[in-house]
């Protein structure tokens, strides 16, 4: 059964003290509108001028914390009211205030106030007693908001600190890659121009040069490529990931060779074809058989796998190397962020292989993932959706 109050009993509730007289004064200045569920008759942010008593039905009133985290103050039911702040001050709704149920309402504006407060004083004070408990009580949301907001922005300030950690050590992580085969091939050309390399090291040497050259323009490529792979979306076609695999191994024998690890391929060679880039998944299978032979143990072995699953073609690249340490993992798609040493051995490189991973086959609408045990390493799976057949 719904509730219904009068204007008479709810009026002396919001102004304690009045007197009978003064009760039909107000009646006499306000109205009785209705509304339907879900409507919103005071929008927090808003300047409005309209005091509210509820004589049938139920509100909501909530309000927006933390910037988008809309909370449920309290109900309201009939014989309780809200606005008050309106009659007496030009500030915004402090909450939002909706109808859940049909309602009815008996609505005081701030001229109908005023006119009231002419001929009864009284109504003055007991309104300056009400607005003095609300106020105690918005104070309390006040600091709440304003602790959430302190909290939220020490995050940010947080984040930030990391990125500007992260940036500066990327620079000098730069520096560090390009320098160093610069200045190696340098001081050969040089040399050479100066005919000071025997007949006998030329070749030696040319090839050394030429080494760090490529390092230099890999370098380059992947960071350009990391950069414009975001404004431009690959045309897609048919791709046999099975030979873009064959050729990044074979690329990288000599790698693997110098660390003495072996590399091995096991799975279903006859997989079906992927919908996708040719140059973009080369790189993201690169840094990963790259990654693997780089943090195995010496004497270790990078197996890569194929797997075919309903719509999927599976990539899996295992090493049996250090794996990952936990408090890094969530990290290691981060672009720059990349493991510098480990015991005694040091790790080149710019950290941005996994992130190009990680961007290639966001754009292929694929998965990657990473399963790893510290000491015992690390296997990444590449899930790709298979070319469908026309």
């Amino acid at each position: 059964m719904t509730t219904i109050r009068t204007p008479a009993k709810i009026i002396p509730r919001a102004f304690p003290g009045i007197k009978p007289e003064e009760v039909q004064e107000i009646i006499m200045n306000s109205r009785i509108k209705t509304y339907a569920p879900e409507t919103v008759v005071c929008r927090e942010d808003a300047i409005e001028f309209t005091f509210y008593m509820i004589l049938e039905g139920t509100f909501e009133v909530t309000k927006t914390i933390n910037n988008n985290e809309k909370r449920l103050l309290k109900t309201l039911q009939p014989g309780d009211f809200f606005g008050e702040m309106a009659l007496i001050h030009n500030a915004p709704r402090a909450a939002t205030v909706k109808a859940v149920s049909n309602v009815v309402v008996l609505e005081l504006d701030k001229e109908g106030f005023n006119r009231v407060l002419k001929s009864s004083p009284s109504v003055a004070m007991a309104m300056v007693g009400e607005i003095s408990s609300r106020l105690r009580q918005n104070d309390q949301l006040a600091i709440e908001d304003l602790r959430l907001r302190a909290s939220e922005l020490a995050d940010a300030y947080q984040k930030l600190a990391e990125q500007d950690l992260a940036r500066r050590e990327f620079l000098t992580n730069l520096a560090h890659e390009v320098r160093t085969p610069l200045m190696i091939a340098s001081g050969y050309l040089h040399a050479m121009n100066k005919d000071m390399i025997p007949a006998e090291q030329l070749a030696t040497i040319v090839e050394t040069v030429t080494r760090n050259v490529d390092q230099i323009a890999t370098l380059t490529n992947d960071l350009l490529f990391l950069q414009e792979m975001e404004l431009v979306l690959p045309e897609f076609q048919p791709v046999d990931i099975t030979a873009i695999v064959d050729s990044v191994i074979k690329k990288y024998e000599g790698k693997a060779q110098a660390r003495q690890v072996g590399i091995k391929v096991k799975g279903n060679r006859s997989i079906p074809n992927v919908h996708g880039d040719a140059q973009s998944l080369e790189r993201a299978i690169t840094a990963l058989i790259d990654n693997a032979i780089k943090f195995s143990s010496l004497n270790g072995e990078v197996i890569v796998s194929f797997l075919e699953r309903e719509e999927w073609v599976e990539i899996a690249v295992q090493d049996h190397g250090i794996g990952i340490d936990p408090e890094i993992r969530p990290r290691i798609f981060d672009r720059f962020v990349h493991l510098e040493k480990s015991g005694d051995e040091l790790y080149g490189g710019l950290g941005i292989g996994l992130s190009i991973t990680r961007q290639v086959i966001q754009q292929h609408k694929g998965s990657l993932n990473v399963e790893s045990t510290p000491g015992k390493g690390s296997t990444f799976t590449i899930s790709l959706l298979k070319r469908k057949k026309s």
